[in-house]
């Protein structure tokens, strides 16, 4: 049963958690064009901060399987990563399209910059690092 909870946790929240964190940095990126502050946008800077509890539930749902975390980054994080850097202008072009005006212009935004193939990394090494502690005897 944990590894259920884990895998759906990491399957359904980690698109939820990126695309909180993709959107408002895209806002508040926006905010910070047009007026050189970000802290003119409540609502970027909160959905931002919950995003970033979200991704920070999906790391800790290793407690349980490392199974969660390793889906979702591969899932929602690597295998977009991989295919941007190998699809070119054609995966960007459709992405743009696919998550309207902000949405879509901070997804192309971190695929460009390798920072959800990373996340997506990252989230691996959490449910990595999850299974192997358990694994782990505690012999000193």
């Amino acid at each position: 049963m944990p590894r259920v909870i884990s895998a759906l946790g990491g399957v359904l929240l980690t698109p939820v958690a990126l695309g909180l964190v993709i959107y408002s940095g895209s806002r508040l990126q926006g905010m910070y064009a047009q007026a050189y502050t970000v802290g003119e946008d409540p609502l970027g800077m909160i959905l931002l901060i919950v995003g970033g509890f979200f991704l920070l539930g999906v790391a800790l749902l290793g407690a349980l399987s490392g199974l969660g975390p390793v889906l979702g980054g591969l899932i929602w994080g690597v295998i977009p990563g991989l295919t941007t850097l190998l699809g070119g202008t054609s995966v960007m072009s459709s992405l743009y399209d696919f998550g309207g005006r902000e949405l879509g212009v901070g997804l192309v935004s971190w695929l460009v910059l390798g920072a959800l193939f990373g996340s997506g990394f990252l989230l691996v090494g959490a449910g990595l690092v999850g299974t192997l502690t358990r694994r782990r005897s505690n012999r000193v």
